[in-house]
């Protein structure tokens, strides 16, 4: 992968799989379909070769055996900077810049790379003001520790205060019709600096696939009308949902969908071929409004 760019404002990857749940069946039995190494290879067979995990998700050394032998066909994000505190439910931000250079070491070992593609700060910090944080992630790039900067759980303030430091190559931050808090000043910020959009949870969690209570009866029925017309499941329909937001809004959108099952790989993968028309986007947005606030 050495020399070559990761992506272009004009090329981005089409779609990602989020590895938050990837876990290791710990020697016992598993089904094929959920095996950690078939569900990867069933993404980058399936072309979806941006692969996303988090020092905080505890499953880098999982991540690294399930690329072994295919790493130069991906581009590879992790993240930093949370930490769970002892309580077990607490959490605290280490964005400094020690705590920057000692993370991303840390993932080197664990993930067995050279180079990480993509690293992230994964939340904000109300200690360390972001220009030292992205300034020693500079420094990364710097020594060819990690090829690109993202942020993640920022405000478009930190956004811009960080890209005056060093280029920010995305922000991931949730978007989904479920959630679009994005839209108001993130988007518009992203789109005047030139960063893309890395939409985490396009299905909202499950609440827009079926797997949890939909927040609106009235988005469950279009959505499932939709996916009727169309031969697709409601969870496809809401994930073309986010794809389109790239065309809408005339700025890169990567959809984030997450997966621990070889069937919902495919299925998200095929969804990033599907075309909603503006009368199916039209009647998801009215049905969004009843889901609550964006």
């Amino acid at each position: 992968m050495s020399g070559r760019p990761l992506w272009t404002r004009d090329r981005p990857p089409r779609q990602g799989l989020g590895l938050m749940r990837l876990r290791d069946a710990g020697g016992e039995a598993v089904d094929a379909d959920r095996d950690p190494v078939a569900v990867v290879h069933a993404a980058l067979d399936a072309g979806i070769t941006l692969l996303d995990t988090a020092e905080l998700y505890g499953n880098e050394e999982l991540v690294a055996r399930t690329i072994s032998g295919r790493r130069d066909e991906i581009t590879l994000c992790t993240k930093f900077g949370v930490v769970w505190g002892g309580a077990g439910d607490d959490w605290s931000v280490r964005a400094d810049a020690a705590s920057v250079v000692a993370s991303c070491e840390a993932s080197l070992r664990r993930l067995d790379v050279e180079t990480i593609d993509l690293y992230y700060l994964h939340h904000r910090s109300e200690e360390t003001p972001i220009e030292e944080t992205v300034t020693a992630m500079a420094g990364l790039v710097g020594s060819g520790k990690i090829r690109a900067i993202g942020l993640s759980n920022v405000t478009a303030e930190d956004v811009r205060r960080a890209h005056a430091v060093h280029p920010v190559l995305a922000v991931q931050e949730q978007w989904s019709l479920a959630s679009r808090d994005v839209e108001s000043a993130m988007v518009p910020a992203l789109t005047e600096l030139g960063v893309t959009l890395v939409a985490h949870s396009p299905l909202g969690h499950g609440v827009l696939g079926g797997t949890s209570e939909s927040p609106s009866p009235d988005l469950a029925r279009a959505l499932a009308g939709i996916a009727s017309a169309n031969g697709v499941s409601a969870g496809q329909v809401a994930l073309a949902w986010v794809h389109a937001q790239a065309e809408r809004w005339q700025h890169p959108v990567v959809p984030l969908p997450g997966s621990t099952s070889v069937r919902h790989v495919h299925a998200n993968a095929l969804a990033a071929t599907l075309r909603l028309g503006d009368e199916e986007l039209a009647a998801l947005d009215e049905a969004a409004l009843t889901a609550g606030p964006r």
